[in-house]
């Protein structure tokens, strides 16, 4: 009797030693599937392509303070600086932004610098872009200098924060266009007698007027079209006022 149930007692426990061993192996056999099944998804950081941010340039003519013309891998191309804009040449403080650009500018080789909040081109298909040279952004230098303002086109842009503080510390130390007395002298152009066919939309020909004191785009282009008054526009891209028709 004890022979029979000593006997009993060692079967069960080695079908349960079997039993226990089958389901580790089906329970292995699912984790390799499972993990030759599972894929994770590339990080979205390991697809960007630094050189769609980044490039180089040299600087082969400096329209304004915030335009330049640059050759980019041999092509001619027009850069638009992001994030300032400067007075145009005829507007108070126009002719010292240009000259401080092509002081700094001329004939250099820049970094250019993307930003993806502000499109790749604006609307007259100029590059749009940071510039970089001897590792400053140039960009924020006129601006801290009072060569140019601050300029938030539609959206806010990477260097937003940084160009409004410069504006602050320009204007609180009376610099470049913010100083006292900068634009109290204007520009006076020869103004061109109007004729019967000088008139449009109740506008009149008025050389002497900056950009400053025009209302609208509109009126920039008749000062230009109809008056011949092409102070209106300083880079001869066919567009007046560019702080009004931008």
């Amino acid at each position: 009797m004890n022979r029979l149930l000593l006997f009993l007692l060692l079967t069960g426990s080695l079908f349960i030693l079997i039993g226990f061993s089958g389901s580790s192996k089906v329970q292995n056999s699912k984790e390799v599937k499972s993990s030759k099944v599972v894929q994770v998804p590339p990080s979205p950081v390991q697809s960007s392509n630094p050189e769609q941010i980044f490039s180089q340039a040299l600087v082969t003519k400096i329209v304004d303070g915030d335009t330049i013309d640059v050759q980019v891998d041999g092509k001619k191309d027009v850069i638009r600086l992001i994030g300032i804009n400067a007075p145009e040449t005829g507007e108070c403080f126009g002719k010292e932004a240009t000259e401080r650009a092509k002081e700094v500018l001329s004939s250099k080789n820049v970094n250019l610098e993307a930003d993806p909040t502000q499109g790749e081109r604006d609307k007259y298909k100029r590059l749009l872009r940071y510039v970089f040279v001897d590792g400053k952004n140039f960009d924020e230098l006129m601006v801290r200098e009072g060569f140019a303002k601050e300029y938030t086109y539609k959206t806010v842009y990477k260097y937003q924060s940084l160009f409004k503080t410069a504006q602050k510390e320009a204007q609180d130390n009376k610099r470049g266009l913010w100083a006292d007395g900068a634009c109290s002298k204007t520009s006076i152009i020869e103004q061109k007698p109007a004729s019967s066919s000088s008139t449009n939309q109740n506008f009149t020909c008025d050389c002497s007027k900056l950009c400053s004191q025009i209302a609208t785009c509109e009126e920039a282009y008749f000062q230009l079209n109809n008056c011949g008054c092409t102070a209106r526009d300083s880079d001869h891209d066919g567009i007046p006022c560019e702080s009004l028709c931008k």
